[in-house]
């Protein structure tokens, strides 16, 4: 199989994900802008949420661009990747309708850092075919980023059954350390 059709059914999916997320945000009752107030937490675990697919969706093109060659494996990892961001809109609208509580929390996070997982070992799949010294290889080393974001993940979990709202802050954390830009993988473009 070439990539270019493991590309397009990935971004096909990553798409209809986030049309799920957002048609899980429902129309507040009143016409003032006032009434917005009340959708102000789903609002934000949504952003939260498509921050999140697309930062997956970018480093998954980043990584497919600089790769030669997919096997099955490869497609098999990016099944599981694919799986558990779809996950995202279920565990959203779980906390939504249980006002952010701690086990939904937490579940967020669950998803998070099984897609956090499943991104890594799509990466290392990739670089087992490709060879230890393809582009890939050579772009992430040691992947020291991946692995802290997992660990704060894996921390975050049961601080949501202590305080939500600081599992969600860890949440967002992550999502910002990623908005910095890794040039690793777009240097060997």
């Amino acid at each position: 199989m070439e990539k270019q059709r493991l590309e397009a059914f990935t971004d096909g999916v990553m798409a209809v994900i986030i049309t799920i997320m957002v048609l899980e945000l429902k129309v507040p009752s009143g016409s003032d802008f006032l009434s917005l107030t009340s959708s102000l937490p789903i609002f934000l675990a949504y952003a939260l949420s498509f921050a999140n697919v697309g930062i997956f969706w970018n480093n998954h093109h980043h990584m497919l661009h600089i790769t030669e060659c997919i096997n099955g494996m490869v497609l098999w990892a990016n099944l599981f990747l694919l799986f558990w961001l779809s996950l995202v809109p279920f565990v959203i609208r779980w906390m939504d309708e249980t006002h952010f509580s701690a086990a939904p929390t937490a579940a967020y996070g669950m998803v998070l850092a099984m897609a956090a997982i499943a991104y890594l070992l799509l990466e290392r799949f990739i670089i087992a075919c490709n060879g230890p010294d393809s582009k890939l290889a050579r772009a992430v080393g040691n992947e020291l980023k991946g692995k802290v974001s997992l660990l704060v993940y894996v921390l975050a979990i049961p601080l949501a059954f202590v305080r939500p709202r600081i599992a969600i802050g860890l949440y967002v954390a992550i999502a910002m350390m990623w908005f910095i830009p890794d040039r690793r993988i777009e240097s060997l473009s």
